[in-house]
């Protein structure tokens, strides 16, 4: 027995071992792989991106040749440093630092040294670079703006960094990804897939051909083309209107929720992001705190979205059976309410007023007293708001409404915990929430939460998530969630009179020197009160201008939002902006000249010069 034991023990280790052996020369390569990489030298053949174009075909982005200098840092030999700096055009301390930043990346990886050289620095290199072991010039492209507007839809492209590799390790050094916008959102349908070539080198470290004939090569697959929705005649058209002003346009199809228009202002030449003067034109835009450039104000400011916001305050009133079409309320030059008397003032106007007449002449009395009912309504003021709440939720407000482009902001609807912790022991009432009516207090919104709004008055109670891919090359269709129809908690019958009432605002109302011939529009002025905390003390700044507004009246063919920052009063500069904008998209021309005048003439820049005047969002402190 112990014979056999003893035998048994060497078969079972000479077994091991064998397949140990066998194990590490047949599926394990890491060996060889070690051994090729003395002898194989990786190049990688970056794709170009895919094209974008507008809603009507027009070619927005393309791509322009480009050429690096790259370094493979254990190939570098001794060479004349100075020789080298001076064509490259560069300091031996930049070459140098950009040399240890190569070999920390890695030794035998190519890293760029000189991005994006032009033509003329290429023709000039190319003909010395093989002077210099361990040095090459590798093609790739870059982006080629065909517009000058658009640069917060279109957003830039960069090189890749060591903290991106790290996140996705998929980038090797000298890629480019997208940063915002467009290019960030889909980065993965632009980006392509990159081709790799493998290269054998001889003993003496000399390129000797194709390794393995090239069995192992791939070829670079171009990314795929995307189609917007935006109009770019109607965005640049958008953002010469905004020329010496701020602020932000939003622009929907209501049927379908595709985005027409986004415009933030001021604005920028997307082309100032491309090529070697990138970094510089980037730092100027970014440490801008004045006017604030690489600010989306259309997604991400939040502003307090004055009167606009008391079409929705009518319909939940209506919805909660707090007051009837017939009912007149009466208005003596504004809202009285609290034991002290105190008042909310209203501009002067007829009265009394019923719910479409407080509309058109945009009456503070009106809607503050429906709104007080809504909220008395229910047992307690906090079950009062939560109600109220969840009415304004069903218009995506106060929340992210999930569109397709990378940045946004939440807005503010209050809840009950709002006031419950601003007031001690949860003893507040109605009347502490009362300029919540008019689209005050504590309420916040996005230029595109109201587009958003207005887009479901114009559809009688319901809207598409916006969004801006139309199509995408070799996809029969686009994201399910950007045609599903989200109804409100509003029954569709209470619209009709609101948008009877936001027809008068044009016809007799508030805007009635904004009309436009043959078009039947309807809208909603305001005026935006604009408080700022300065040092600790709440200020009043000069009011925001902002409008709404849709049309066809009768076959909505676009939903708009204008808001202009310090534009005193809806109609002077907002009115004004959103009906030459629905005049330009519906009938392709100007026919009020004189208010296109107006706009394109007309300056905020005095007003913006004033201290205090810049910081666009969550301004209502």
């Amino acid at each position: 027995m112990r014979k056999f034991l003893l035998l048994l023990i060497v078969l079972v280790t000479g077994l091991v071992f064998t397949g140990r052996l066998f194990y590490l020369q047949i599926y394990d390569t890491s060996f060889a792989k070690l051994s090729e990489n003395n002898a194989v030298k990786t190049e990688y053949d970056f794709p170009q991106r895919g094209y974008i174009f507008d809603r009507n075909g027009s070619l927005l982005v393309q791509n322009q040749p480009s050429y690096d200098v790259m370094v493979i840092p254990r190939e570098v030999k001794e060479f004349d440093t100075l020789a080298f700096c001076d064509l490259l055009k560069i300091s031996k301390e930049t070459l140098l630092k950009k040399l240890r930043v190569a070999r920390h990346y890695s030794p035998r990886l190519a890293s760029p040294i000189i991005p994006q050289l032009t033509k003329e620095e290429y023709a000039t290199l190319s003909e010395k670079i093989h002077k210099y072991g361990g040095f090459f010039i590798q093609k790739r492209s870059l982006r080629d703006y065909e517009v000058s507007h658009s640069a917060n839809v279109l957003g830039y492209i960069r090189e890749v960094d060591q903290n991106i590799i790290d996140r996705n390790p998929a980038y090797e050094m000298g890629e480019i990804i997208g940063m915002t916008g467009i290019e960030k959102q889909y980065e993965q349908t632009l980006r392509g897939t990159k081709g790799v070539k493998y290269i054998q080198k001889d003993r003496f470290n000399r390129e000797i051909g194709q390794y393995k004939d090239g069995v192992f090569d791939t070829l670079p697959a171009r990314g795929k083309d995307i189609t917007l929705t935006i109009d770019a005649v109607l965005q640049a058209y958008g953002e010469k209107l905004f020329s010496n002003k701020r602020g932000g346009i939003v622009a929907l199809e209501p049927k379908t929720g595709e985005i027409l228009s986004l415009v933030t202002a001021p604005y920028f030449d997307p082309s100032l992001l491309v090529g070697r003067e990138r970094s510089k034109n980037f730092t100027k835009l970014y440490y801008d705190t004045i006017a604030i450039p690489l600010f989306d104000r259309g997604l991400k400011a939040e502003y307090p979205p004055g009167s606009p916001f008391k079409t929705l305050t009518a319909l939940i009133a209506m919805q909660e059976n707090v007051v009837s079409l017939s009912e007149r309320i009466e208005c003596r030059g504004g809202y009285y309410y609290g034991k002290r008397g105190r008042k909310l003032g209203c501009h002067e106007h007829k009265s009394p007023l019923n719910l479409q007449g407080g509309i058109a002449k945009s009456c503070n009395t009106y809607f503050c007293t429906v709104y007080k009912r809504v909220i008395e309504k229910y047992n307690s003021p906090q079950e009062g708001i939560d109600n109220w709440r969840n009415h304004l939720l069903s218009f995506g407000l106060g929340n992210y409404l999930g569109y397709d482009l990378p940045v946004g902001s939440r807005g503010k609807i209050p809840s009950s915990k709002t006031y419950n912790a601003k007031y001690p022991n949860n003893n507040w009432y109605a009347t502490a929430t009362i300029s919540n009516a008019i689209g005050q207090g504590e309420v916040l919104l996005t230029p595109i939460q109201m587009a958003n709004f207005t887009a479901a008055i114009a559809n009688r109670g319901w809207w598409v998530r916006p969004h801006i891919i139309k199509n995408i090359q070799g996809k029969d269709t686009i994201d399910s969630a950007f045609g599903i129809k989200n109804k409100t908690t509003i029954d569709s019958k209470y619209f009709k009179p609101i948008v009877e009432g936001m027809h008068d605002v044009y016809r007799d109302g508030t805007a009635t020197f904004l009309q436009i011939p043959d078009i039947e529009i309807c809208g909603k002025t305001g005026t935006a009160e604009n408080f700022k905390k300065i040092n600790g003390t709440v200020k009043q700044l000069t009011d925001h201008s902002v409008f709404i507004a849709f049309a066809p009246k009768d076959d909505p063919k676009i939903a708009i939002a204008v808001f202009v920052e310090n534009g005193y009063w809806g109609a002077r500069w907002a009115g004004r902006i959103a009906s030459l904008m629905i005049e330009k998209y519906i009938k392709g021309e100007i026919t009020r000249t004189d208010m296109e005048a107006y706009v394109l003439n007309g300056s905020l820049e005095e007003e913006y010069a004033k201290p205090y005047a810049g910081k666009p969002f969550k301004i209502n402190q």
